[in-house]
């Protein structure tokens, strides 16, 4: 929220669903980047951030009442001294961990299921421009790879990232646009749940890999050390990966508090769907985010920072 709190860009994990066949949705998880001033240039030196969230989502599917998944995002960030056309080049890497279990009804008689294990790993490199007057630019390229495990997606998906923040006069808003491709839309392997009904045995319809886009939004203020900030994220999917899939989308909004204490950032925000299609219910969710800056100059645990030099 402060020009402190600049972009931590984190690795995510897809929104689970339990309406059929709509099976899918975002590879990064939506609102995993709300509260961060995306656009904004860090400062030159090294950062540990880790979000944490976990929620449900109540259905209405014969498949199951309640959905939900507990996350773990750490991400470390290196913002090196170097910059590109003016923009820092900044470098982020992240290995989620992910939990998610469906509740059923005990009258059906149907027992609950659970997964949990690690995620796709990924790994971002950016460039982001301070612009002047309060304003930054950011756009991040990246990839989440493949990696077998019941939570995690079944191909290689390419990751590109758009944010505009604005930081002056202890106000923040940012827009960070997120735009994710798969370089395979079918797999054999599913994640979580099967794709519809083959049409033949000589098609391995079990990966359904749609694209699909985020939009994580803030609006903020900040009193001392403390951030107060509203915060929204739209997530859609933009494609049919297969016949019969139906396409997901969902809009959440929320409140978010933080305070810095210095050595350490601590927020947390809770989000609740406004919206929902083919999710088969509504989710709400808590979330907590650490922000560590390590060697950052003038932060506790980095190098004081450089003498200011007055000229008279």
């Amino acid at each position: 929220m402060k020009s402190k709190l600049t972009k931590l860009a984190a690795a995510g994990v897809l929104s689970l669903c339990t309406a059929v066949p709509a099976l899918a949705g975002s590879v990064t998880q939506p609102g995993e980047t709300v509260g961060l001033n995306a656009g904004t240039p860090l400062a030159p030196g090294w950062y540990a951030i880790n979000t944490v969230d976990w929620g449900c989502r109540n259905t209405t599917s014969a498949v199951g009442n309640r959905t939900c998944t507990g996350l773990t995002i750490p991400v470390v960030a290196w913002s090196t001294p170097w910059t590109i056309l003016g923009g820092r080049v900044q470098l982020l890497a992240a290995w989620p961990a992910v939990e998610a279990g469906v509740q059923r009804d005990p009258g059906l008689g149907l027992p609950g299921t659970y997964f949990n294990g690690m995620y796709n790993p990924a790994v971002f490199g950016q460039l982001a421009w301070d612009l002047g007057y309060g304003w930054g630019f950011s756009y991040l390229l990246g990839a989440y790879f493949d990696y077998h495990s019941p939570v995690a997606w079944s191909d290689t998906s390419l990751n590109q990232r758009f944010a505009l923040s604005y930081t002056g006069n202890d106000w923040a808003a940012t827009a960070n646009v997120i735009w994710g491709i798969h370089t395979e839309s079918v797999t054999d392997r599913a994640q979580l749940s099967p794709c519809p009904v083959q049409l033949s045995p000589a098609l391995p319809l079990n990966g359904c890999n749609p694209n699909f886009i985020n939009v994580d939004l803030t609006v903020g203020h900040s009193f001392g050390k403390w951030q107060v900030a509203w915060v929204g994220f739209y997530s859609s999917d933009l494609n049919t990966p297969v016949l019969g899939y139906q396409k997901q989308s969902q809009f959440a909004t929320g409140g978010l508090l933080g305070y810095d204490f210095g050595a350490v950032i601590l927020q947390g925000y809770l989000t609740s769907d406004v919206y929902e299609k083919n999710y088969g219910g509504k989710d709400v969710r808590g979330w907590v985010r650490v922000v560590l800056p390590l060697n950052v100059a003038g932060a506790p645990f980095g190098p004081p920072p450089p003498p200011i030099t007055r000229r008279y």
